[in-house]
């Protein structure tokens, strides 16, 4: 027996190879059914190793740390009998599930340089919460398309795949190439999230937001909202609205599908989602005071109380911030500079940058928050995530100057953005700095 790679299952039960089998597809499309898929097949068979480490890998996902080491134990404890293949591959996704991301990735490149066609075990290094985007290398980006161009002719017209290296292109900037592979991606499976999810990407980065919008609309009717992507896409087409000037549809999408009490992400895209959504609103369209920050702010503190998730520890300080709660700020600056000192965070001193940044910002230092965010710019890809989502930090930085009265600036990185992406939001703000300068002449 095999799965639909021509990779050969060590399992004596048919019926386990095959709802495995079914498990590799949804999670390879970022659908939910993928976890009762990998627990029926182990159940079928639990000597089945490959069955328990990718229902580890979902539980991981899911922020079921204990439940997921539980799982990888027990695929550690029964992958004896199985092939070189298949120990490598459990081994690979335990070592992820352990804590050990950076042993996790070198097992994982040995492994597909060998086995370019295992898919599970690759796919834990691709996207931007992968290996390699959780990593806080500077030239993470260029690492993830050498990984995955080499083993381009191993994988043909694989729908998985093809999503995989189109986003990896459209992160390079490289739309173009992106724009072929995905078209070829939806073409192999128009229902996979990966390939709608880099078409958002494309758009958002070409400045095509009418044309972002429009596609995110129609492929979102019947999406399951237990799907992995299903907030993150709604996240995305809130803000091809916002940059078209529609504030009521974002305020719309953020109460039905965003705010935390409603999404059905894990804990760390929700806290992502709906932090960076709100500050955009934040700094462009409202006050504080007039969006519903206290949710998020008391969600931040209640998911991630110690510092340890270098991600949602970002996202964190952006609540905090806007809800002017100096105290956590405080806390958590101090936190992360011994965290950092300890050599405990894979961004290293970006993150405590940043954190000082907000800090002054909640402050009313518009000065020393400006320069603070100008000195994190050249870094802050080592936090992780993709350009959009790393663009609310820019943005930051563009308003605490703009408040500082070094209204140049501002101008400056607008019209870069501006040059680089049209944007309907970048061009009223940009109309804003210039109004205030002449008032200011």
């Amino acid at each position: 027996m095999t799965d639909r790679y021509g990779l050969e299952l060590s399992t004596g039960s048919p019926r386990a190879a095959e709802a495995y089998c079914r498990g590799l597809d949804h999670a390879l499309a970022a659908e939910a059914e993928a976890e009762a898929c990998f627990r029926e097949a182990r159940l079928e068979d639990p000597g089945f190793a490959l069955a328990h480490i990718a229902e580890a890998r979902m539980l991981q996902f899911r922020a079921r740390p204990a439940e997921a080491r539980e799982a990888a134990d027990r695929a550690l404890q029964v992958v004896g009998g199985a092939t070189r293949r298949e120990r490598q591959h459990v081994e690979a996704i335990a070592t992820a599930v352990a804590g050990d991301p950076r042993g996790a990735l070198e097992k994982v490149r040995a492994h597909v340089a060998e086995f370019p066609r295992d898919a599970f075990v690759l796919s834990q290094a691709t996207g931007v919460y992968g290996l390699i985007g959780f990593s806080g290398r500077l030239e993470r980006n260029e690492e993830q398309l050498a990984l995955l161009e080499p083993l381009a002719g191993a994988y043909g017209d694989d729908w998985w795949f093809l999503s995989q290296i189109a986003f990896a292109y459209n992160e390079l900037f490289r739309h173009r190439e992106a724009q072929q592979a995905v078209e070829r991606s939806l073409a192999g499976n128009p229902r996979n999230g990966h390939a709608s999810h880099t078409v958002a990407h494309i758009a958002y980065e070409t400045g095509d937001a009418e044309g972002g919008a429009a596609f995110l609309r129609e492929w979102l009717v019947g999406y399951d909202p237990a799907h992995q992507l299903y907030v993150h896409n709604h996240w995305h087409l809130a803000l091809f609205e916002l940059a078209a000037g529609n504030f009521a549809r974002v305020l719309d999408l953020y109460d039905r599908v965003i705010r935390p009490s409603v999404a059905t992400s894990p804990p760390l895209g929700t806290i992502a989602d709906a932090a960076s959504l709100l500050w955009r609103c934040t700094l462009t369209e409202r006050p504080p005071a007039d969006l519903p920050w206290a949710e998020v702010a008391e969600y931040a503190a209640a998911w991630f109380p110690r510092p340890g998730t270098t991600w949602a520890d970002a996202h964190c300080l952006i609540a905090w911030c806007a809800v002017n709660d100096t105290a956590r700020l405080t806390a958590l600056v101090g936190q992360l500079r011994d965290r950092v000192a300890g050599g405990k965070v894979y961004a290293g001193p970006v993150l405590v940058t940043l954190a000082e940044g907000y800090l002054a910002f909640a402050h009313g230092d518009w000065d020393r928050a400006a320069n603070l965010f100008q000195l994190a710019r050249p870094e802050v890809v080592r936090l992780g995530g993709s350009h959009a989502q790393r663009d609310v930090f820019e943005e930051t930085l563009i308003e605490a100057c703009a408040r500082a009265g070094r209204l140049e600036q501002a101008r400056a990185i607008l019209e870069e953005r501006l040059d680089r992406r049209p944007n309907g939001r970048d061009r009223r703000w940009l109309e804003h700095i210039t109004a205030r300068e002449a008032a200011t002449a």
